[in-house]
């Protein structure tokens, strides 16, 4: 076992296994966007099935006698260890659920799979860093400080799912805003056209799907949420709150106080719309006034040497031959 980890941690070995991962990541990104599909057919129809979902239970809803509801939980390993350890009376916060619906995840499942995560990769971390630590790494250190950074590891492996979930939060939302102040300027075009507010959303979810399937999900569920909750303004709330983002909570609030006193939709979805483009103009702006900055590492690590190697190269190579 020590000569196969010596023989592994090898300088050439390391060097070999790097240049392999580099090589096979480079065919992974130009090979992945010929194999990539197309999967706007797949998302709406994950979202038909969630508007006859809440068309259920909706009809439920109106259609029981006494306050009983059934609803159905997964199923499987992942809830068993959450009902015998308890994990709901910790973890099942409105927050939590929250924020896996900014995520993307939506019903019972992902929330199990989140408390059995926060459970378990605590665990996993620590296992794996104290194998690194005793077996795999050479480290002079005591026992004792080798369990204690394996604990450390294992502390920062709790919040793991936190990351998780809030990058998939970064990405969705960073999608939902390119593609917002479009979806404003169609919405805009089928209100003023004559369609209600309900078929403006359905025709604008179905086309700006080519754009950000993530802004049609959310467009198709507030359609839903329209056609069957009680009070719209709900519906736009919970668009707000599915989002995260500061211009799709202007946009819902301009909406309900636009149904609520009587004012022109039309209006104020132009107006919506205007500041909505102004302000990706502006991130656009700021990113591209910071491109400066991050090139100047890169050029300072990667040109400058090269450069150098071109320009004295020649010069030494006489040198060396006169001597």
């Amino acid at each position: 076992m020590q000569d196969f980890i010596e023989a592994i941690i090898r300088p050439e070995v390391l060097i070999s296994l790097v240049a392999a991962i580099a090589v096979f990541a480079t065919a992974m990104a130009v090979l992945l966007p010929t194999m990539s599909r197309d999967r706007l057919p797949a998302r709406m129809r994950v979202m038909a099935v969630e508007r006859d979902k809440m068309r259920a239970t909706r009809l439920a809803d109106l259609n029981k006698k006494d306050g009983a509801q059934l609803r159905q939980t997964p199923q499987g390993f992942m809830l068993e260890i959450v009902d015998k350890f308890d994990l709901r009376s910790s973890f099942e916060t409105d927050e939590v659920r929250s924020k896996l619906k900014m995520a993307g995840l939506r019903g019972q499942a992902p929330l199990v799979a989140y408390m059995f995560f926060r459970l378990i990769m605590p665990i996993i971390v620590t296992i794996g860093a104290l194998i690194y630590m005793f077996f795999v790494a050479n480290y002079e250190y005591p026992p004792i400080v080798k369990i204690g950074i394996s604990l450390l590891a294992g502390y920062v492996g709790f919040y793991l799912p936190n990351v998780f979930i809030q990058n998939l939060i970064s990405k969705r939302q960073q999608s939902i805003s390119s593609a917002f102040p479009d979806a404003l300027d169609m919405l805009l075009i089928c209100v003023q056209s004559g369609m209600s507010i309900e078929a403006a959303f359905g025709k604008v979810a179905a086309e700006i799907g080519a754009q950000s399937l993530e802004l049609a999900e959310e467009l198709s569920v507030t359609t839903a949420e329209l056609s069957y909750l009680t009070e719209r303004r709900q519906a736009f709330e919970n668009l707000a709150k599915r989002t995260g983002l500061p211009g799709v909570k202007g946009v819902s609030t301009a909406l309900i106080q636009a149904e609520r006193y009587g004012t022109p939709v039309g209006q104020a979805l132009r107006v919506m719309a205007k500041e909505n483009r102004e302000h990706r103009m502006m991130e656009a702006e700021k990113k591209a006034a910071a491109l400066p900055p991050k090139l100047t590492v890169p050029m300072i690590v990667f040109f400058l040497p090269v450069l150098f190697v071109v320009i004295i190269g020649p010069a030494m190579i006489q040198v060396f031959q006169w001597e």
